[in-house]
């Protein structure tokens, strides 16, 4: 089966078909983790199935994760085996069939603080994490947990600050590009048939004369035009928005959620000595000091949120909070100069009980983490969860939306869909040295592809042999080809400048000053795939410097109100790019 392309004309084709085409049985509201899930559930049952996302793909909550799949150690402490155990599943198939090049093992050190009754306490939750994880499983993906003395952590984590800690014990969970594997999952429903539009939103939810939802009329955002959507059922997974959604269909009942904001900051990876992660118990949530290959991602943060949900930021406050927190193990202590990067993001806290009413016995799933609504006749909604267990969501989403007996009949097969680019990946892998002297490539530069395209690197080097200048690296961000902001306009759905800093690389945050140094170059590369004329080009690289100005300010802003009011102060890319009348 060819590979799917998220090209613009691609997106002109599926907005087509919303309006012209025969009734959907399934439109999803909302292309984050949650919602690409869903679409991918529904079509692989047979369904004809849309999927529409008001900002790009993965454009709210899920871009700005911790990154890291993984069962939820504190549950552990709650004693919900269920849930972990859940996860636990999850994160193998992920690991194992579903996603073996986008998601990958990353070792943690868990500190011990009291030299004799923690590391029993200790190794009887990690034993148990890591059994859960292996019961009923295949093979075992991750290795078991490890012990260390301080001398032991020295080894693994050499800036380990003397005295914070008597020793750890090590542990695995996986990380992922949270982002990427969105627009990953987004490909694979097309690839199956699903129509997909981002930069497009959902305004309205009519309904017959019963009252019954019947579809949507959406908005494209790039155009202002409006089409009228007919479904049999919406299925509205919108995270932090969802009560804004519910209230378009006048919905009596709903679920109520809240918004709590985390954020992490990026270091260089050489400013730091480890081989391993660290989790951290703070006084408000989990400190992560995750390694990547060429950075640090720590985080989070856990604090309520009242101002923009489009554009949350990191504060001074904020970073100052996840450095001091880091130092309590770093025996180089980080400062502000040290940050080179920094983003900030929305969990969708589901709240007890419902907005003003609610669904009954047999149009409502609850889970721990999770809960999905029918909240109108036609219209279903889903709130909570992680982006570890998007896929157990999706299927109950798709269950309820369904039937109990039709669920049956046509059960989820997405445990057993791989994603693409995860079919022949680890064949591939091992052919990376061939694949890399052919390219002129080194061991470093075919591991980066192959991690975030799998067996799909050959739509990276059909666009090299078309174009031999585009297997160079971009000037000013060298750990990207040029091949890849092209293959992000035509295969991805990358409409705007920031969809490429954004979601297709990780640009924006990853490198000093935004990665302006290489905005000239992408935005070359970017007008003629997407065939920008000089102006339009000009706008999009006026309104991303305008963004990371506005960022860079808020980051130095002492509260959420000021902060908020200087990320406000940059204008929206549509604003500046959008036909005039449109």
């Amino acid at each position: 089966m060819a590979h799917p392309t998220l090209s613009p004309a691609a997106r002109d084709h599926a907005l087509a078909e919303f309006a012209d085409g025969p009734e959907l049985d399934v439109l999803v509201v909302g292309g984050g983790i949650t919602g690409a899930g869903i679409a991918l559930d529904a079509v692989t049952r047979g369904l004809r199935t849309g999927i529409v996302e008001a900002q790009d793909w993965a454009g709210g909550t899920s871009q700005w994760s911790s990154k890291l799949v993984h069962g939820g150690l504190r549950y552990l402490q709650q004693l919900d085996f269920k849930l972990v155990s859940e996860a636990l599943r999850e994160r193998e198939l992920l690991l194992d069939f579903l996603a073996p090049h986008l998601v990958k093992p990353v070792p943690f050190l868990y500190p011990l603080t009291h030299r004799f009754w923690e590391r029993p306490y200790v190794t009887a939750g990690i034993g148990l994490y890591d059994a859960l994880a292996h019961i009923g499983a295949k093979v075992a993906t991750l290795p078991y947990q490890r012990h260390y003395g301080f001398k032991g952590v020295q080894r693994v984590f050499p800036d380990v600050k003397p005295g914070s800690m008597v020793g750890a014990v090590k542990y695995w969970d996986g990380q992922v590009d949270d982002a990427r594997l969105v627009v990953t999952i987004v490909r694979t429903a097309v690839r199956y048939g699903a129509l997909a539009a981002n930069r497009t939103r959902a305004v309205a939810f009519p309904k017959d004369e019963s009252g019954r939802v019947v579809g949507a009329t959406v908005q494209d955002l790039e155009t202002g035009e409006e089409r009228t959507v007919r479904a049999r059922t919406v299925i509205a997974a919108t995270g932090v928005w969802t009560e804004q959604t519910q209230d378009l269909a006048h919905a009596e009942g709903g679920l109520k959620v809240l918004a709590s904001k985390g954020i992490h900051i990026i270091v260089p990876r050489e400013r730091i000595r480890g081989e391993s992660g660290l989790i951290l118990q703070t006084e408000k949530s989990v400190l992560f000091i995750i390694p990547w290959a060429r950075y640090w991602v720590i985080g989070t943060t856990d604090t309520p949120y009242h101002q923009d949900l489009v554009n949350p930021v990191a504060t001074a406050e904020d970073i100052d909070y996840v450095i001091d927190h880091a130092n309590v193990v770093l025996d180089r202590p980080l400062t502000r100069e040290d940050v080179i990067g920094t983003y900030a993001g929305l969990r969708p806290l589901l709240q007890p009980g419902t907005k003003k009413g609610g669904g009954d016995a047999q149009s409502t799933k609850i889970s721990r983490e999770h809960t999905v609504t029918e909240v109108a006749p036609g219209l279903i909604t889903i709130a909570g969860g992680k982006l570890t267990t998007y896929r157990v969501m999706a299927e109950d989403a798709v269950d309820l939306a369904l039937g109990e007996e039709r669920a049956r009949a046509v059960p989820s097969v997405t445990d057993r869909t791989p994603l693409l680019g995860a079919e022949g990946y680890l064949a591939l892998s091992r052919q990376a040295a061939s694949l890399g002297a052919r390219y002129d490539w080194n061991e470093e530069r075919v591991q980066h592809l192959l991690g975030r395209y799998g067996s799909a690197i050959t739509e990276i080097t059909e666009l090299v042999e078309d174009r031999p200048d585009l297997g160079r690296p971009l000037e000013g961000a060298p750990a990207y080809l040029r091949a890849e902001v092209v293959h992000a306009c035509t295969h991805e759905g990358a409409l705007h400048l920031e969809d490429l800093y954004d979601t297709r690389t990780r640009l924006t945050w990853e490198r000093a000053r935004h990665g302006l140094d290489a905005v000239e170059e992408i935005a070359d590369l970017a007008a003629e795939a997407l065939g920008w004329d000089a102006r339009r080009r000009a706008a999009e690289v006026e309104a991303y410097r305008a963004r990371c100005q506005a960022e860079d300010a808020a980051a130095a802003a002492p509260d959420e109100t000021t902060a908020a009011a200087a990320r406000a102060a940059a204008p929206d890319v549509l604003d500046l790019v959008r036909p005039s009348g449109g």
